[in-house]
């Protein structure tokens, strides 16, 4: 009898790859009532920690909140500042927070029965890829559907659910950077408002030697404050989902 922890690892495990495996082929051609060897759920474990970051960019709300976040830090003038590891954790936890609906509901569909043995993998899985598409599909252009539904020369289905997973992530990916880019080039307009404000002082006092990025940082940062920046801009970018 398998513990509750291992079968909650095995379970994201399996529909992680099986997430990988609707890349090359329809859902409905793979028979996911096979799936009951533990060969092959040690397979699933071990495929689990490589899978998990695309996993994480592709299918979640973390490629629009870790580009915005960069634009931001690129907008300020500062290298590092944030660090690198602060804009990916405060970009994971806002994911988790964007995704809880979601996952909520994963969760109580699929996971818990799974877990409680009242039903099967195949019919697990089943119930926890529509909620997933949900999400996608209200982020996702319909331009971009068309793309990608076009290289693959398949046809868009009538019904949103109907559309394949190989189709729906890439086009999923670049909305989210589309969006993105949009939002960090709203982000950049007052702060190079200021470095230019800066420059174009600096040049009438004939100080063409010293960079202006040195002396409009602190008024950048003066204005993020008093605007309190954080607050307004992760507002608005959690708005955007």
């Amino acid at each position: 009898m398998k513990s509750r922890k291992s079968k909650i690892i095995i379970t994201c495990s399996a529909a992680l790859i099986i997430l990988m495996i609707a890349f090359a082929s329809p859902v409905h051609a793979f028979d996911f009532k096979e799936i009951n060897s533990p060969l092959i759920e040690v397979f699933l474990l071990i495929s689990f920690l490589s899978f998990l970051p695309a996993v994480l960019i592709m299918v979640t709300s973390f490629t629009r909140i870790v580009v915005v976040l960069s634009f931001l830090r690129h907008a300020f003038g500062g290298q590092n500042t944030p660090p690198n590891p602060v804009i990916l954790g405060l970009s994971l936890f806002l994911t988790f927070f964007v995704m809880s609906p979601t996952i909520n509901v994963i969760t109580d569909k699929a996971v818990t029965p799974y877990i409680n043995e009242e039903m099967s993998f195949g019919d697990a899985f089943e119930q926890a890829v529509p909620p997933l598409k949900e999400f996608m599909l209200k982020q996702t252009r319909q331009k971009d559907i068309a793309l990608f539904a076009g290289l693959a020369e398949k046809k868009i289905p009538a019904s949103p659910k109907e559309l394949s997973m190989n189709v729906l992530v890439p086009a999923f990916a670049i909305s989210e950077l589309k969006t993105a880019f949009e939002i960090g080039f709203l982000l950049f307009l007052p702060f190079l408002i200021v470095d230019m404000v800066v420059a174009s002082i600096l040049l009438s006092m004939g100080m063409m030697m010293l960079p202006p990025v040195m002396i409009s940082l602190p008024f950048k940062l003066l204005l993020f404050v008093l605007v309190d920046g954080w607050n307004l801009i992760v507002g608005s970018m959690m708005r955007t989902f």
